[in-house]
């Protein structure tokens, strides 16, 4: 499953959303209805399905499904990559 399509099951779930209404320009707050609380909740549920840690800096810059999707995309990519 690509990684878009595992974050929107994510959002659906978190925020009783439809699936067609998540798209990577869809704003989490306007678009999707997610308030403050939402918000901690998806982050601490990204942290949990992926593995990464999201800093409370890069939530707060989290306007967007595509954010959320690069964002993941770039821990996980950090996380794979050999320490040196």
């Amino acid at each position: 499953m690509a990684l878009f399509d595992e974050i929107r099951e994510l959002l659906v779930t978190q925020l009783a959303v439809k699936p067609d209404m998540v798209k990577p320009e869809s704003n989490v707050t306007d678009d999707l209805g997610a308030d403050s609380l939402d918000a901690i909740e998806l982050v601490s549920a990204l942290e949990e399905k992926f593995g990464v840690e999201i800093a409370d800096e890069e939530a707060k810059q989290i306007t967007t499904v595509g954010a959320i999707v690069n964002l993941v995309e770039q821990k996980l990519q950090t996380k794979s990559s050999p320490q040196p």
